[in-house]
């Protein structure tokens, strides 16, 4: 029986999101090995926006960790986690939410990344008039151009941070997510020279301050090149893992540990079926192939619609259906947030079946 088959889910509708728990412990275990010290890890959980999840990492010795929404950070909260960073600066009615969360859950630091004096002066009004100061880090941009300051100006904002009594700064953060080569040689030297020139900023930053500064860098694909720096790495597909980080990026040693499961509901002609793989299932940001099926590797997807996905095959003949077939994601991270409940297998066998709590915009604040 190969790895990813279940047992009994005859009366199982499909589609669903599978997670297979051996794996993920083993992803979690080889990812503190890269960086021989949990305290060096700081996990993206938007990938994964499951408490139990988060919990096995703290059950391996990671206490901090990183997010993308208020609703995630809520999640770590409620998990009791001790050190929560948005890796969003946030504005408008996000700041109020987020002292709503270090007043609900006391035993949590959160702290947020910042990138603009006006954003960075409102929260520390709305911390300080709540007799709360909050942790910053200063989101540097070396060559995302998405969000964040350049190293080179980071100092001046530095600055001007210094006088806000609501908030310190603790650290920088920098995502560099346009690191995308498959050669390793190629993303290392990039990496190196955007990690160079935060660290230019940061000394500069260092001498003006009287505390050392924590650096937050990289994702999955920069992790390797970042894991030998002292700096906190935030990995976040690492966890589960997928077919385009898999393909791309071999020198990564995780493991599929999430799939989506689907059935054959049409035999199209002798060499198309359809399965009820839609794109309400799968990541569909990217041409195809968007999943690659463990059990019909020859399988070519011809198109997708809401509920549908139509491959060509070599023999229809060999399908009837009804048929399961096991597909790892080409983008797993927005696969997992189509799906409100994930099957935990454990053995063959469905143990569990954990809440994916965080694709909530709103868990409760």
């Amino acid at each position: 029986m190969e790895w990813y088959q279940i047992d009994k889910i005859e009366t199982l509708d499909t589609p669903f999101l599978a997670l297979y728990k051996d794996r993920i412990e083993k992803n979690i275990q080889m990812a503190i090995n890269m960086v021989k010290d949990p305290a060096r890890l700081r996990p993206h959980v938007k990938t994964n926006k499951i408490a139990e999840v988060c919990r096995m990492m703290m059950d391996a010795g990671i206490s901090k960790f990183k997010c993308a929404t208020i609703a995630e950070a809520e999640m770590l909260g409620m998990i009791k986690a001790k050190d929560v960073l948005l890796a969003y600066q946030p504005v408008g009615p996000k700041a109020s939410r987020l002292l709503a969360l270090a007043e609900r859950y006391p035993q949590t630091d959160f702290s947020c990344v910042v990138d603009d004096a006006q954003a960075a002066a409102h929260l520390s009004e709305l911390f300080l008039a709540a007799g709360k100061r909050l942790s910053v880090y200063i989101d540097l941009n070396t060559g995302m151009n998405r969000t964040g300051i350049l190293p080179a100006n980071a100092p001046d904002l530095f600055d001007r941070l210094q006088s806000l009594e609501g908030i310190e700064v603790t650290g920088v953060h920098l995502y560099d997510g346009h690191l995308t080569m498959t050669d390793i040689r190629n993303r290392q030297q990039d990496s190196d020279k955007g990690f160079d020139e935060a660290m230019q900023a940061v000394a500069a930053m260092e001498q003006k301050g009287d505390t050392p500064l924590a650096i937050v860098a990289g994702g999955s694909p920069t992790f390797p090149t970042h894991a030998g720096r002292k700096a906190e790495c935030s990995p976040g597909t690492f966890v589960f893992w997928d077919w385009g980080y898999k393909t791309k990026y071999p020198e990564t040693p995780f493991e599929y540990a999430a799939l989506v499961v689907a059935r054959v509901i049409s035999i199209v002609n002798k060499d198309t079926i359809t399965l009820d793989l839609g794109y309400k299932a799968v990541a569909s940001e990217s041409p195809f192939p968007r999943v690659y099926f463990l059990n019909a590797p020859e399988a070519q997807a011809l198109s997708q619609s809401e509920e549908h996905l139509v491959l060509k095959v070599a023999d229809s003949g060999a399908y009837k259906t009804g048929d399961i077939l096991y597909g790892t994601p080409l983008h797993i991270c927005p696969s997992v947030a189509l799906y409100d409940k994930a099957a935990v297998i454990e053995d063959h066998k469905i143990i569990a079946s954990w809440k994916v709590i965080a694709r909530d915009r709103s868990i409760a604040i």
